[in-house]
């Protein structure tokens, strides 16, 4: 692709780089290409632990150092951990790119995991699963994997438990982390203003001295599971629900029909669940769909948050539009918006050097290529309105699917509804 440059090094290590020049910006990150779902039910949370740790200083730089270099430079940091991988980042002027190879390196070559800095963060992730449990969208979906997935542990939380988080120490953390961040299993990718060559021969001094070693190997996908939760929480004024469906895994041919499906159904401000829901009803102020993938499998979620009285109604009107999707044909004026709305946001996301790197980075783990963004435009222009119907059917399967509720579910009787689509 052009402007596209990988490099594989002996060690099992990869680098990415897209050069965009008419930046002056860089982005810069390394992804460990392991998350949540490679734990076990003891370790849940310990990858987003040792990101926080990572952060916490080095063999020479405290965490205030790390902080006073970005802020010096103007430049930003930041990381996060999803179910099946783990992304440390910095975005800093072209000029101060080598300062970003720097810290970046030696965050993951060298931290330092200090008793004490281990109990402060253990106290700050305490707080955020505090928080998750205050913020109902996110929690909604918690118990809405925990439900659809059951052990498998796609259905844990990225955040661990307090249980969990609380039982880690310093060894199994130093472990873990020794164990988990190897060449072999850590990819870097950069966009914006740079010199490949420079960047290879960087990356290649700082990780040189350290051996290959593939990561925790997968496991075997979930299997499907038709259920529904109900959880209480009476304080909200609101239920949150969140109605999961089979979907399709990262590298499924099927994904450019999904994404259509995805927004003809709930992914746009057009959508049939927002315009008939919100819109024309008033059922709703957020409702929604969206796609997710992973390696090995995919789900499509529905999410939407009524007041108690409206729940079974906005239950049954998403139920319909599941219906009509399997059994009628889109018009072509849908199509066409859904193919449009597609590819603008599509080219509108990957404007800055953060998205770039960031897909960059996805389409490594995921396809072990680049995607051009032709190709990739011209997959969604390839979907039909058959296409549609049929992945409907295939996919929106009452006996594969799991409905969550949150809220003061009390008189609704949502938790004898039965899926029916």
């Amino acid at each position: 692709m052009n402007g596209i440059q990988r490099q594989a090094f002996p060690n099992g290590l990869i680098l990415a780089t897209e050069k965009m020049p008419a930046l002056r910006s860089v982005s810069l990150g390394v992804w460990m290409k392991q998350g949540s779902r490679h734990e076990t039910a003891d370790e849940n949370g310990i990858s987003h632990f040792i990101e926080h740790l990572l952060f916490k200083g080095t063999e020479t730089r405290t965490a205030k150092d790390i902080a006073l270099i970005i802020d010096s430079i103007g430049g930003q940091m930041d990381a996060f951990t999803t179910k099946e991988y783990t992304c440390f980042y910095f975005k800093v002027l072209d000029r101060h790119l080598d300062v970003a190879v720097d810290l970046l390196t030696d965050i993951i070559r060298n931290p330092r995991f200090l008793p004490e800095e281990i109990e402060k963060e253990r106290k700050v992730i305490y707080e955020e699963i505090k928080m998750v449990d205050d913020t109902a969208d996110e929690l909604v979906y918690d118990i809405w994997s925990e439900a659809h997935y059951g052990d498998h542990p796609l259905g844990r939380p990225i955040q661990g438990t307090k249980d969990s988080v609380g039982r880690m120490r310093v060894d199994a953390l130093t472990r873990y982390f020794r164990d988990s961040y190897r060449p072999a299993n850590l990819l870097v990718t950069a966009a914006g203003s740079l010199d490949h060559d420079r960047l290879e021969g960087a990356l290649g001094a700082a990780f040189a001295g350290m051996n290959g070693h593939n990561g925790i190997p997968l496991g075997p996908p979930p299997l499907a599971r038709s259920l529904i939760t109900v959880r209480d929480k009476k304080e909200l004024g609101q239920l949150h629900l969140c109605l999961g469906l089979p979907g399709v895994k990262m590298d499924d041919d099927r994904r450019f029909p999904l994404y259509v499906l995805n927004t003809l159904l709930g992914g746009a401000m057009s959508s049939r669940l927002f315009q008939h829901v919100r819109e024309e009803r008033g059922l709703a102020y957020s409702v929604y769909s969206s796609a997710n993938s992973y390696l090995d499998t995919g789900t499509l979620l529905v999410y939407a948050a009524t007041s108690p009285e409206s729940a079974r109604e906005v239950t049954d009107l998403v139920q319909a539009e599941l219906k009509l999707l399997k059994a009628e044909l889109v018009t072509d004026a849908e199509l066409k918006l859904a193919k449009d709305h597609l590819k603008g946001n599509l080219m509108l996301s990957l404007e800055s050097s953060s998205s770039r790197m960031s897909n960059l980075a996805r389409q490594e783990m995921y396809f072990g290529r680049h995607w051009s963004l032709d190709e990739i435009l011209n997959g969604i222009d390839a979907v039909e309105r058959a296409h549609l119907a049929t992945l409907a059917q295939d996919l929106f399967d009452p006996e594969r699917s799991t409905l969550a509720v949150l809220g003061n579910a009390a008189g609704t009787g949502l938790d004898a509804v039965r899926l029916d689509f």
